[in-house]
Parts: structure tokens; C-alpha cells; sequence
């Protein structure tokens, strides 16, 4: 806020024109906003709110752009800048509208990236199966290549078997075993490699699943945080604009006033003590005469 004025006697009277310059351009971008915000879609209000009401405050130039300053002629008042610390819908309908927008969007976000995350693991989850089964029918293929070199074997024993059973046995056995404890360890060279494959695709499962859920937790607690934030702020403002009406000491003679008018009742009575007590309450009024006795000065002292 500024004002303008060329040092002339007439400007600086237009100064002080109007007595409560203050309140009336309140008002005056009051009114501005309001028939701006009157306007508009409670959504486009919603997204844009900043853009509409700082230009329903300074208007549009020529070229749509929004204007620098608004200034009031009367005064020579100047309005340069707009700071926008909060917007919160006065009517209950709209209140509640904006927290089912806000409730909605949350939703939608959890459902997006619980959808993420669940594409991610099948995604994950195929691939495995894929490397899983290629492995399965390379596994196969060796051992069908494995099969094929022993049926070789046994028929090249079969045939040196006319030139020495005995012998042609024996060879046979040892490639016979040979060849079955290559493939015995290849066999388990591959199920270890399809076994640890299986075990990688199960934790980075596990992994993407656990990050996807603290993200979703992470975020669903800023949200209750800032809406706490909000809501505490707003039961702030409240009471203090409850305590600055009824001013504190209007609270305090609030506070005190039954006790008060007790005592203003006994002072009219004449009373100097006096004992109240109703039915459900029992008295020992032994205890009590003997108190109001003990109370009395003795005789001696009154003699002197």
C-alpha cells in the first residue's frame, strides 16, 4: 500500500479525504473479490484461486495480462501487491465440498500408486516366469543333448562288443558314469541358478511392495498432519476471537460472579459465620460445638 501525491497542497489534502481509507478499500476489494469468486466454477475456483483474486483485485490490461497496481482516485490511494495467506469457504455446503474434493483426490492418488505398484510385481512376477521356463527348456535340451550322447555311447559299445565284451563293458560303464555325474552336476548347477533367479524376483517383489506401502502410509500421514495443522489453527482462532469479544475481564466476572453474590447475600444479613448444608450431608455437631467452645477466650482472660 502507497500513496501517491505531487507535493502540492491540493494532493496532500486528497490524502486525507476519506477519515477510514483502511476500511473502505477493505471493502471496495471486498466486494471485488467476492463478485469474482460469484463468477466462477467452484472447481476453476478451486485450481485458480490465487490467479482470479488477485485479478479481480488489480484487473487486465490491454493485453490480458494482470495489472501492477489498483489505486483509489479519491484518496490517491495505490494497492501494489495482494498476499493471499489462506482461502476457506464461509458457506458449510462449500466447506464440506472442498473436503470431499480434497478425500477424493487423496483416494485417487492411493489408488494410482497402489496400481503402480501392483503392475510392478506382476510385471516382475512374469519376467520371472519367463527367465524361469527359459531355463526349463535349456535344462531339457541338455539333457536331451546328455541322452543323445549316451545312446551314441551305448551303440559304439555295442558295436566293439565283438571285439571284446569284456572290455567294451567296462568302458561303457565308465562313460555310462562319466556322462551321468556331468549331467547329475550340471542338473544341479542349473535348478541352484533357477532357484536363486526365483528367490531374486520373490524380494524385489517384497521390496517394490513394502516401498509402495510406506509411500502410501508417508503420504496419508502428511495429510492427517496438515489437516490436524489446519483444524488447530481454526479452534485457535475461534476461541481467541471468543476471548478478544468478551474481553478477559468480562470472562473474570463471569467466573466469579456466584461467589460474589453469596457474599454480597451474607454481608446484607449481617451474618459474621454461618454453616449451610443440605439433607444428604450428616453433620457431627459434637465436634462442631466443641470447636465454637474451644473458640471462646477462657475466664481468666476475660477478667483481665
Amino acid at each position: 500500500v502507497s500513496t501517491q501525491s505531487t507535493g502540492d497542497a491540493a494532493d496532500a489534502a486528497a490524502l486525507f479525504a476519506v477519515p477510514d481509507f483502511v476500511g473502505d478499500a477493505c471493502k471496495a476489494l471486498a466486494s471485488r473479490i467476492r463478485g469474482a469468486v460469484a463468477s466462477v466454477p467452484f472447481d476453476d475456483f478451486h485450481r485458480n484461486s490465487a490467479r482470479i483474486i488477485r485479478t479481480s483485485v488489480f484487473g487486465l490490461d490491454e493485453n490480458m495480462k494482470v495489472k501492477d497496481s489498483f489505486k483509489f482516485t479519491a484518496n490517491r490511494l495505490v494497492i501494489t501487491n495482494v498476499d493471499i495467506q489462506s482461502v476457506e469457504p464461509v458457506d458449510q455446503r462449500t466447506r464440506d465440498s472442498l473436503q470431499k474434493s480434497v478425500q477424493l483426490a487423496i483416494e485417487i492418488t492411493t489408488n494410482s500408486q497402489e496400481a503402480s505398484a501392483r503392475h510392478e510385481a506382476e510385471r516382475l512376477e512374469q519376467g520371472a516366469k519367463g527367465r524361469l521356463e527359459r531355463q526349463k527348456i535349456n535344462d531339457e535340451a541338455e539333457a536331451e543333448k546328455a541322452r543323445t550322447e549316451l545312446l551314441k555311447l551305448q551303440s559304439m559299445s555295442a558295436a566293439v562288443e565283438s571285439t571284446g565284451q569284456a572290455k567294451a563293458e567296462a568302458q561303457s560303464r565308465a562313460e555310462s558314469a562319466k556322462i551321468e555325474g556331468q549331467a547329475a552336476v550340471e542338473q544341479a548347477e542349473l535348478k541352484a541358478q533357477a532357484q536363486n533367479i526365483e528367490a531374486e524376483s520373490e524380494l524385489r517383489r517384497i521390496n517394490d511392495a513394502r516401498k509402495g506401502e510406506l509411500d502410501y502410509i508417508s503420504a496419508t500421514n502428511a495429510l492427517e498432519v496438515e489437516k490436524a495443522s489446519k483444524m488447530a489453527a481454526i479452534e485457535t482462532e475461534k476461541f481467541q476471537n471468543m476471548v478478544n469479544t468478551l474481553k478477559p475481564e468480562n470472562i473474570a466476572k463471569i467466573a466469579t460472579s456466584g461467589h460474589d453474590n453469596q457474599l454480597a447475600m451474607l454481608r446484607a444479613l449481617g451474618l459474621q459465620s454461618t454453616l449451610i448444608t443440605d439433607g444428604s450431608t450428616p453433620l457431627n455437631l459434637f465436634n462442631t460445638a466443641k470447636g465454637l467452645v474451644g473458640s471462646l477466650p477462657a475466664p481468666g482472660h476475660e477478667d483481665e
